[in-house]
């Protein structure tokens, strides 16, 4: 029962809500970066090269042995295109995720950097004698 309780409590935390909040934000930002280099990025600089897929892109280190359209020993390949990719997949996620964060500083730098309201001071004594000598002319 504790330990049930025990994990309650951890999962139910806001850094653990938090954190799956952003695997599943990070997530859906992942697919958007890969299909815009993809689906984007990719295709003119296929064309610049001369109309190859871009992902195709390797050295054959030893080809493929066949017997009609079964392989019986794949390919060892260097897919030197895929990984520039997937390179540039990745540059692109931690120039966003540079910015986010330079974001989220500045707003945190502002809050910290706003005053804090003085709080107001209680009155001296003189003050508060002034008070009910004052309140006490009023009465008459």
């Amino acid at each position: 029962m504790a330990l049930r309780n025990e994990l309650r409590e951890f999962l139910l935390r806001g850094n653990v809500v938090d954190l799956a909040v952003g695997i599943v934000i990070g997530g859906a930002f992942g697919k958007i970066v890969t299909s815009f280099v993809n689906d984007i990025l990719m295709p003119p600089i296929s064309m610049l090269l001369g109309n190859t897929k871009f992902t195709e892109m390797k050295v054959v280190f030893k080809e493929a042995v066949m017997s009609g359209d079964e392989i019986i020993d794949p390919a060892i390949t260097w897919n030197y295109g895929n990984f520039i990719q997937v390179l540039i997949d990745f540059l692109i996620i931690g120039v966003s995720i540079f910015f986010v964060i330079k974001g989220i500083n500045k707003l945190r730098k502002k809050k910290e950097e706003e005053p804090t309201p003085e709080p107001i001071a209680e009155p001296t004594k003189e003050e508060k004698l002034l008070t009910e000598i004052r309140d006490l002319l009023k009465r008459g």
